[in-house]
Formats: C-alpha cells, structure tokens, sequence
C-alpha cells in the first residue's frame, strides 16, 4: 500500500502523509456485521479515568471480525476488501458457500475473488487457517491462538507477522515480531501470511486535528505541572527533576522498572524481547 504525500502548502502539510486506500474495493460496510460501539473516554464503569488521553474522535460502529475461523471445512470467497476505523489492518468479506457472511483479517496478498478456507485440511496459503501442528516451519502466519479455541489474540496490527520457528513435543516456538521467543500450544491456529497495510507505521498524522479525529487528546508534561499533580511539577521557571530518576504521575519510577506480574505464562516464552 503506497502512501500519498502532501504538499507543503501549510507549516502542518509538511511532511505529513496519508494512506492512498487504493487496495480498498467496498466503501460501505456489511450492515448485517456491524454493532453499535459505545464511547467511555478512558472511563470504567464509575466513570474514573483509568485510561489517560481518551476521548471525543470520529464515531465509529463495530465490525464484527471472525478472529475465531471456526467454520471449519467450508470454503469462502473474498467479496470485498474494506476499512475497519477500529484497527489498522484492513479486513477481508468473505462470503461462504453456506450464504453466511464474516469478517476476517487481510493479509498481504490476498486478493477479492480469492478462496479461503479454516481447518487441518485447508491448503497452507495466505488466508487460511490451521493448527500449528499442520503449519510447515518457517512460515509467517498471524491472528495466532494462545489457548485452543479461543481465537486469535497475538499478532493482529497492521504489517506485524511472527514465524514459526519449531516443533517441540506438545508445543510450537514461534518468534514474535517483538523478538520474543514464545511456545504455543500445537492445538492452537494460525492464520497464512503476513497482515496487510504494511505501510501504516509509515504514516505520519502531522496536524494535531489527525490526531483528535482519532479520540487521542493531548499529552501534557509533568514539568508544566503543579507539584499536586505531577512528581516533576513545580519550582520557578523550567525546572530539573530534581529526584532520581523520572516518575509516573503515580511516584512509580518510569524507566526500565518492571510492572509485569509473574503469571503462569512466564514458563511459555523462552527468550524474552531485546534478550541477546
């Protein structure tokens, strides 16, 4: 997906880049596959900001995607391939013989007219969906399962793809696109290929609007804080940290300090990211 440039008649036109949609072949989404999508601003259920810098954005409604492919065996066609305002692939219609209608995923090549097919017995191509026990090594696959049955939960954001690296027992090792190193249950599926809108890290929103329209608010920095709100705020003019090391707004330290819990999946990732 090449990305189109603008010309610099504005300070904010600079640079800025957008996508050209041009792999897009439907505009309007399938009615039947949509559900209303409910705005909390970063809010829980007592209406507390639990999410900072949430908030207004274009609205928006829910396309239901298949991360499942538990049709198992039954051959589908791609119809259309279509914008999801909620994530940054692009999603594939792919209508089945049966006359049901789902969304799923767009990996990169997979084209409108194409077949997909989930199951042990699918082809291994882009688009389909197997168990990692049927998947050959070195394949780059996506939307992968972590527990049988669930559905895809790793690997979903535009242009990411992982690899799987070996078959050991009952387990597969897979290198993540993070770098880590992690087994997955041979029972678990995996989609073909690589997502698709590759060239979405490349965009650079360059207005400040952009990025409203995209429910982000702004980020403001502890320095220009008050000494109540922000570990670093306070004192005259600009001012140092004056402590060790920078702070969360919660007095937490911000760097290089570990906040993962030590959670039964510790044991299933055999080389952590950024491990030499």
């Amino acid at each position: 997906m090449p990305l189109k440039i603008f010309k610099p008649t504005t300070p904010g036109r600079r640079k800025m880049t957008g996508a050209t949609f041009q792999e897009i072949t439907k505009e309007k989404p399938e009615k039947s596959l949509l559900s209303p999508l409910k705005k909390n601003a970063g809010r829980n259920f007592r209406g507390k900001v639990t999410v900072r810098h949430r908030g207004g954005g274009s609205k928006r409604q829910l396309r239901i995607i298949d991360f499942k492919r538990d049709k198992l065996g039954v051959p589908g066609k791609i119809a259309a391939i279509e914008y999801d305002p909620n994530r940054s692939a692009r999603i594939a219609l792919v209508h089945y013989l049966d006359g049901e209608k789902r969304y799923i995923l767009a990996p990169v090549g997979l084209e409108v007219g194409a077949t997909v097919m989930a199951g042990p017995e699918a082809e291994v191509k882009v688009g389909n969906t197997l168990p990692l026990k049927a998947i050959p090594t070195g394949t780059q696959i996506h939307n992968v399962e972590l527990n049988p049955g669930r559905g895809g939960q790793i690997v979903r954001s535009a242009g990411s793809s992982a690899q799987l690296m070996a078959k050991e027992g009952k387990y597969a090792l897979m290198r993540l696109p993070s770098g880590e190193m992690r087994r997955v249950a041979m029972a678990c599926t995996a989609t073909i290929g690589q997502v698709g809108n590759v060239d979405h890290a490349n965009i650079k929103l360059g207005t400040a609007g952009r990025t409203r329209h995209l429910g982000l608010r702004p980020t403001v920095r502890g320095s220009a804080m008050s000494p109540r709100d922000h570990p670093h705020g306070g004192g005259e003019g600009r001012s140092p940290i004056g402590m060790p090391g920078p702070k969360t707004p919660w007095g937490k330290p911000a760097l290089g300090y570990r906040t993962r819990n030590r959670r039964r999946s510790n044991r299933f990732i055999a080389k952590r990211r950024g491990e030499k």
